[in-house]
Order: structure tokens, then sequence, then C-alpha cells
């Protein structure tokens, strides 16, 4: 009997996790593995997803997987052998030159991008490893953003479940659609976790990574929600941690950031029932600057946006007249279904 490659993948991917102590589902199309396996990188694995948007699920192996990839296939669900040493990884900041001419940009800095709907993560590493520390010293690289994960225009109904994301500043840009990152690790300083998407964020441990020699640590959230869309950044049940030597009141909750001075951007964050470490400023919230028409230097204020808290707890959970509370009914629409609709992630 001949078997299809495809055939082969799955049978192989259900021997290996039926081993014990494996909790992945079985039947994998691909196996991305350092020996063995069927593919050498996740780039091959990925150019290997089928064209008509069948489900393709891919299994990578551990180690450090050096390599800056886009998703545009529909349907690819990766997964990582080892949540902590599965580890995709990239260096690349928005001041870097990348090849053909110009800079990468922020969004183009992103170590792996989402540019196709139903993407799923579970159970490894992304991060961005530019050596942002070093560059706080020597100032070679102007722009210094550098994105681990980065969901796209054409990014929707996204799924991170169970995965470390790892950079320091924009580490994780979420410009659109939907998604839902649960049980996650999310590292960074400045507007680590930004962008336009509706995204639903459930018992994640968001850490503050110092930046040495500044006064100000940095801000976790910079939200850019159209004005139009009811929901943005949600953060329901999550733990805002930080690293040694992060000192207390350093870091806001977040801004309100208008991309490309667009004024019909109107951030929307909301932290609902989080614990909150003694480094979040008592302020909460802080305005951003944006070029307005013109070119003039403006500001959006945090007042002006849609920013608010919900039982947060914690010694960073202070009361303040900029700290806009939530009633126990308005606290109740911030639900999966209000913001995803038909969308039901399992």
């Amino acid at each position: 009997m001949t078997l299809s490659r495809r055939s082969v993948c799955a049978g192989l991917g259900a021997s290996l996790l039926t081993a014990p102590g494996r909790a992945f589902a079985p039947a994998f199309d691909a196996r991305v593995m350092k020996s063995g396996g069927t593919h050498g990188s996740l780039a091959a694995a990925l150019a290997d997803a089928p064209a008509d948007g069948r489900s393709y699920r891919v299994l990578l192996g551990r180690g450090r997987w050096e390599e800056k990839l886009t998703v545009t296939h529909p349907n690819v669900e990766l997964v990582g052998e080892d949540r902590r040493a599965t580890i995709l990884t990239s260096a690349i900041a928005s001041g870097h030159a990348k090849p053909g001419g110009g800079n990468w940009g922020t969004f183009g800095s992103s170590t792996l991008t989402i540019e196709a709907p139903g993407f799923t993560a579970r159970n490894l590493t992304i991060e961005n490893g530019f050596d942002y520390v070093a560059n706080l010293r020597s100032r070679a690289v102007k722009d210094a953003q550098a994105v681990a994960l980065a969901l796209g225009n054409a990014a929707d109904r996204t799924l991170i479940d169970r995965v470390d994301l790892v950079g320091h500043q924009d580490t994780f840009y979420l410009r659109s659609g939907r998604a839902l990152v649960r049980d996650c690790l999310i590292m960074g300083n400045v507007d680590f976790i930004f962008g336009g998407a509706a995204a639903f964020f459930e018992r994640c441990e968001i850490r503050s990574r110092l930046r040495p020699g500044e006064a100000l640590q940095g801000y976790v959230a910079a939200p850019s929600t159209h004005r139009s869309q009811r929901f943005g950044l949600v953060f329901d049940r999550c733990r805002l941690t930080r690293e040694h030597g992060v000192p207390d009141a350093s870091a806001h909750l977040g801004r309100p950031w208008r991309a490309g001075g667009n004024l019909e951007l109107l951030g929307a964050a909301t932290f609902l029932r989080c614990w909150m470490d003694a480094h979040i400023h008592p302020e909460g919230w802080t305005r951003m600057g944006y070029k307005g028409p013109g070119g003039y230097q403006m500001y959006l204020e945090a007042g002006d946006a849609r920013l608010a808290e919900f039982a947060s707890t914690g010694p960073g959970a202070r009361r303040a007249p900029s700290r806009p509370l939530l009633t126990a009914a308005e606290a109740r629409a911030y639900t999966r279904a209000a913001m995803f609709g038909e969308w039901r992630p399992s």
C-alpha cells in the first residue's frame, strides 16, 4: 500500500504524542525537528500548508529556531513540543536595515507575523531577541521597537494558548481582528501589548521588564481601537508582575495610541479582576502624543479615550480620579460572546 506524505506525518504525530506525559492532540501534518521529523525548518513546513484552507497542524520540536516568518495560509495550528524549550526567535528591530533598502519598521520587525484567519499557537515561546538593554546604553539603533508576534490586517479568529511572548518594546502587536490570548506570559516594557484588535486576555501573566537607568519603566497597553469598535484590549483575571529591579510606581497601565495620527482611533483597554504589583503607577493611565493635521504635535489624553478597570487588587490597585472604574453591570458586558460574535474558540 502506498501512503501519502500527509498520512505518514499524521501517523508519526499520533505515535509521538501517545507517549506518557504528552498532552497534545494526535495527527500532526508536519513535524519540525532538529533531527528526524518531516521538515528541518518551520518555513519549510509552512510552505507545505494546503492552499485550500484545510486545517494544518505543525509540531515544532525543542530547540531555538532562528526564523522570521509570515503565516499566510488559513487555519494553521502551531504547537510547541515544550513551552519553555521550544523557542521561535529572531533579533530584528524597527530601525534595522532590511534587504532591498529602508528599515524594517515596527510591524516588519516581528519574529512571527500572522496574515490569515484561524491561526492557533500553543505551548511554545515566541521572542524577539533584539538586545534592547544594550541598545539603551549604545543608542546604536534609533528605533528600538522589536515585535515578537504580530497579528496583521488579514488575521482574525486568532487563538494564542499557553505561549510565552518575550520582548521589550512593542512585544505583541495586535493590529486587527479578533483574538483570544489564554494562560500566556507576555514580557516587555514600553507599549508591549498594542494595536486595534478586539482581544481578550484571559488568566495571563503580564510582566514588566527593567529599563536600566530610566525613571519611567514603560506602559503595559497602547490600544489603537477604532471609535466605531466597541471592544479593544480586555484583560480578565490577569496578573501584572515585574522583573527584579523595576521600581514601584514606574509603569502605567497604558496610553491611547493614534496610529499614523488617525483621528478615528479612540483606544479602548479594560482591566477586569486583575492583580497588580506595586510597579503600576498610582495614576494608572497617561496621554500619548501623535502628529495631527498639518504635522503639529498633539496629544490624546487618557480621559478622552476608553480606559477603565473593574475590581483590581494588589498593591498597584489604587483609587484615583485618573483611573475610571466600571460598575458591576458594565463589567458584565465584557464577555467573549460579546466580543467575538459567532466565533467560539475552544
